[in-house]
C-alpha cells in the first residue's frame, strides 16, 4: 500500500526516507550537519523505484533506509480494528494517536463523533467535526512533533525531493478514507504537496481532505475537497456507508 500510494502521489508519499528521517534528528540520535548534507546530497530514488514485490518476496535493487511513520499508526489501527471484528465487536472507536477508525455505530445508534484538532502547539482545541460510521480518519500536521536545528523549529514531515523537512506547508491535512492506513498515507501525501497541488490531487484521487491554512496572524482557515467536507471549514460529515 505504501509504494501504491508513493506511485500515485507522484512521490510525495515515500517510505525510503528512513537516512534522511535519521539525519535530521527524528530518529533516535540528535541532527548532524554531516549527516544532513549526505541525506539532501543522496540521489533522489523513492521507495518504489527501488523495491520490487513479487508474492511474499521483496527485492531491492538499490540501498534503502525504511521509515514507515507515515502510514504505520493507521495500519495498527486496521490491524486493531480487524481483531476486534475477528472476536465478533462490531461497533467501536478505535484510535492511536489520532488516528481513528469508527466501526459501525455507538450504543445509541448515532455516528461516532470525532474531532478535527485545530493546529495549536499550545492547547487541543477542535477545528471541527466529523461523524463518521465505517470510516477512518488521519491528520498529518506541523504543529505537534518537531525538532530545533541551529535555532529553527522543523516539521517531521519529511519532503522527499529535498532529503529534509518542509519549509512551507498547510497547518494540517486531514484525509478520511476507508482504511486508516489509507488516510494516513495520504494525509502524508497531501501534506507534501501543499493546499493547491494536494487538494488538486485530492480531487482527481476522490479524497475527502481537510487543509488547514494558517493567514498572516496565525489563524486557521480550512478549505476542503470531497463530499465531505464543503470548500468553507468543515462543520459537521457523515462518512456513513463508506
Amino acid at each position: 500500500l505504501g509504494l501504491e500510494i508513493g506511485r500515485a502521489s507522484g512521490g510525495a508519499f515515500d517510505i525510503g526516507m528512513g537516512d534522511a528521517v535519521t539525519a535530521w534528528g527524528f530518529g533516535p540520535g540528535a541532527a548532524a550537519p554531516e549527516g544532513i548534507r549526505a541525506a539532501m546530497d543522496a540521489p533522489c530514488r523513492p521507495a518504489q523505484e527501488v523495491l520490487e514485490i513479487e508474492g511474499m518476496q521483496l527485492r531491492k535493487t538499490a540501498p534503502i533506509a525504511l521509515d514507515l511513520n507515515g502510514i504505520a499508526k493507521g495500519y495498527g489501527v486496521d490491524q486493531l480494528a480487524e481483531t476486534l471484528r475477528d472476536h465478533g465487536i462490531a461497533d467501536a472507536l478505535v484510535g492511536i494517536d489520532g488516528e481513528m477508525r469508527a466501526m459501525g455505530l455507538r450504543p445509541d445508534g448515532e455516528a461516532w463523533i470525532i474531532a478535527v484538532e485545530a493546529p495549536d502547539p499550545d492547547r487541543r482545541t477542535p477545528q471541527s467535526v466529523l461523524a463518521l460510521q465505517d470510516a477512518a480518519v488521519a491528520t498529518s500536521g506541523d504543529y505537534r512533533h518537531w525538532v530545533e536545528v541551529q535555532g529553527c523549529r522543523l516539521s517531521h514531515t519529511m519532503d522527499p525531493r529535498r532529503g529534509a523537512p518542509l519549509i512551507a506547508s498547510p497547518a494540517s491535512v486531514t484525509v478520511v478514507a476507508r482504511t486508516c492506513a489509507e488516510a494516513d498515507a495520504w494525509a502524508t501525501a497531501l501534506m507534501v504537496l501543499g493546499a493547491e497541488r494536494g487538494a488538486d490531487l485530492a480531487r482527481q484521487r476522490g479524497l475527502d481532505a481537510l487543509f488547514l491554512l494558517r493567514d498572516d496572524e496565525g489563524n486557521a482557515m480550512g478549505v476542503g475537497v470531497g463530499r465531505l467536507f464543503s470548500e468553507e471549514p468543515a462543520a459537521i460529515a457523515s462518512a456513513g456507508g463508506r
